[in-house]
């Protein structure tokens, strides 16, 4: 769980911005995709969702200026119709790309209602909820999932255990009105983080629990990787050239205005929204009850105004990034 830390130091929205886009660029990325990554990357910083931050830019920082994902793409649409779009991320960050393949998606939706898009060729594209999140600041429900090359493939022995067999990213959300958003952004597996020590028993007590989150990363996987392309024989070419690049990923965005309409949909969002806050208890250990998407809003909030709550694990990735780089801190040391 992303849980804030105890102890931080507090680093300034733009600090970080400024301090990625460096980075980036640094590694040979084009200024508007290490902006844009940078964006995302920090846009995670400032919700609390620790997971999916500054933690993974050494790493993909790292694998641009090494030549395991393409520095300089060329991201085209491959195929388009009405209602779906491909992109090619030609063995980039999948950031960009999807990006991109939102804003086709969303495009789309307000044409006929509903709209794909595809991405085929990249590296990781983060938390699923960026791409969501855009759809439903469009006034559409968002889907998104992310699927690798050859996933569910191990060569392990003995075979592991099929309690548990991946955890690609996967996310709704849904536009709400007076209240936030509705936003489930997590990995497949609902409980990824309750696996190995201490937890050997588990599947035994709850083993339905289990079932249905293989089931939810088989469809994140499926989709991620086969509807999208990303298993195709020629992405085995590409694999070969950029070795980081072996995932796809598609959102769906579905324009609530040609269904029961905008009005009327937040409204209804809302009233859930309402209705589940006064008419439960908290979880255990809680003292309110929000619903996905409603204590990242409240981080947004405070981050912005007082700066964002680096822990030691983003100290860490960050001076990681300054060795490798170069690039000052985002803090003075």
């Amino acid at each position: 769980m992303n849980l804030p830390p105890d102890e931080f130091i507090l680093v300034a929205e733009e600090a970080e911005l400024a301090f990625l886009e460096a980075c980036f660029t640094w590694a040979g990325v084009a200024f508007e995709h290490a902006a844009l990554i940078s964006r995302l990357l920090t846009n995670s910083e400032l919700r609390g969702v620790r997971s999916h931050g500054i933690g993974w830019a050494p790493g993909y920082v790292r694998n641009l200026n090494e030549g395991q994902l393409n520095r300089e793409p060329d991201i085209r649409v491959v195929q388009e119709n009405a209602t779906t779009a491909v992109v090619d991320g030609d063995g980039f960050l999948g950031y960009v790309p999807t990006v991109r393949a939102t804003e086709l998606a969303i495009a789309k939706a307000r044409e006929v209602g509903v709209g794909m898009g595809l991405v085929r060729h990249i590296g990781h594209y983060g938390a699923a909820g960026h791409y969501t999140r855009m759809c439903a600041e469009a006034g559409c429900v968002g889907y998104s999932v992310q699927g690798f090359r050859h996933d569910g493939k191990r060569h392990q022995d003995p075979k592991p255990s099929v309690t548990y067999t991946g955890a690609p990213p996967i996310s709704f959300a849904f536009p709400g009105g007076d209240e936030p958003d509705i936003v489930l952004d997590m990995v497949a597996h609902a409980l990824s983080g309750y696996i190995g020590e201490g937890y050997e028993d588990l599947p035994e007590r709850v083993p339905g629990a289990f079932f249905k989150s293989m089931g939810l990363v088989a469809t994140a996987a499926v989709m991620g990787a086969g509807l999208t392309g990303a298993s195709l024989d020629e992405a085995g070419a590409i694999n070969e050239k950029w070795s980081s690049a072996r995932a796809g990923g598609m959102v769906l965005a579905i324009d609530v205005s040609m269904a029961v309409g905008d009005a009327a949909f937040r409204q209804e969002v809302d009233r859930y929204v309402r209705d589940i806050q006064s008419s439960f208890e908290p979880m255990p250990g809680y003292d309110r009850v929000l619903l996905p998407g409603g204590i990242e809003a409240e981080t947004l909030e405070l981050h912005r105004r007082e700066g964002i709550r680096f822990g030691e694990r983003e100290q860490q990735a960050a001076r990681a990034l300054h060795e490798y780089t170069g690039v000052p801190l985002p803090w003075q040391d």
